[in-house]
């Protein structure tokens, strides 16, 4: 296992981690406010290494080890963060999970890569979601404070409240992907908790229906929550991760 950092050519760095082994390359694409220290993606490394399969972990700028400021990050930016670590640190076909925010940087790096990107898992996938479950669920005085103040700090029950930014909302209305066909032809697997909180599983279905590829599979955990981190929902995580890369799924 071998990490680093990557400037993305604006001497803002990305940190990553990397394991190598046998292709396709899986990588992990965390969710908001999130990094590749979390459950989902330390559990998935811990598989990976187990198969002898290659992985790729990093965080987006403003977030984790990665340098840049948090309140200064969009989807575009982050999506770019993605092919930048993938462009240059992998190489061959890849298996892409996120999980969150993530699910929506997997499928606009599906789109952007096509050629290499031969299967997505979601993970409680939140496409377009600045404006879904942000934007369309403010008040009106809420918009109004987000667009005069150009940030809005909203509650959250993982800790301190969430800095939005007018900037984070208006530059997702440029990358929404559920408003037309999502071109990707490869398999698709999307785990969603039906207890989930904070993005509603029913998007799981929006997504298999926008998808051009027949190849999708949904799988609902019926008392799950956003996070999907217990110990049976790894277990599902590998189970799904593992099918896709043999077909066995051993």
């Amino acid at each position: 296992m071998t990490a680093g950092r990557l400037d993305r050519g604006d001497d803002t760095e990305l940190a990553w981690v990397k394991q190598e082994g046998r292709g396709p390359t899986i990588v992990f694409l965390p969710g908001f406010r999130s990094d590749m220290t979390g459950d989902k993606a330390a559990g998935l490394a811990a598989f990976a290494a187990e198969r002898g399969q290659a992985m790729l972990r990093f965080d987006y700028s403003g977030h984790g080890a990665s340098g840049g400021a948090f309140l200064d990050g969009t989807i575009g930016i982050w999506a770019a963060d993605a092919l930048a670590a993938i462009d240059r640190l992998t190489t061959g076909d890849l298996i892409v999970v996120g999980s969150s925010m993530g699910g929506w940087i997997a499928l606009l790096t599906a789109i952007a890569r096509p050629d290499r990107v031969k299967a997505l898992v979601g993970i409680a996938a939140a496409p377009d979601f600045t404006q879904r479950l942000m934007w369309d669920s403010m008040t009106p005085a809420e918009r109004q404070t987000l667009i005069q103040d150009g940030v809005l700090h909203i509650p959250s029950q993982y800790g301190d409240p969430t800095p939005i930014t007018r900037r984070l909302i208006e530059d997702g209305r440029d990358h929404l992907v559920l408003n037309a066909p999502i071109p990707f032809a490869g398999k698709m697997r999307l785990l969603h908790g039906q207890a989930d909180p904070d993005v509603p599983w029913e998007l799981a279905l929006r997504i298999a229906e926008r998808v051009t590829s027949d190849d999708v599979e949904i799988a609902l955990v019926k008392d799950g929550d956003h996070r999907l981190s217990r110990p049976r929902d790894l277990a599902l995580l590998y189970r799904t991760v593992g099918a896709l890369l043999d077909h066995d799924g051993a």
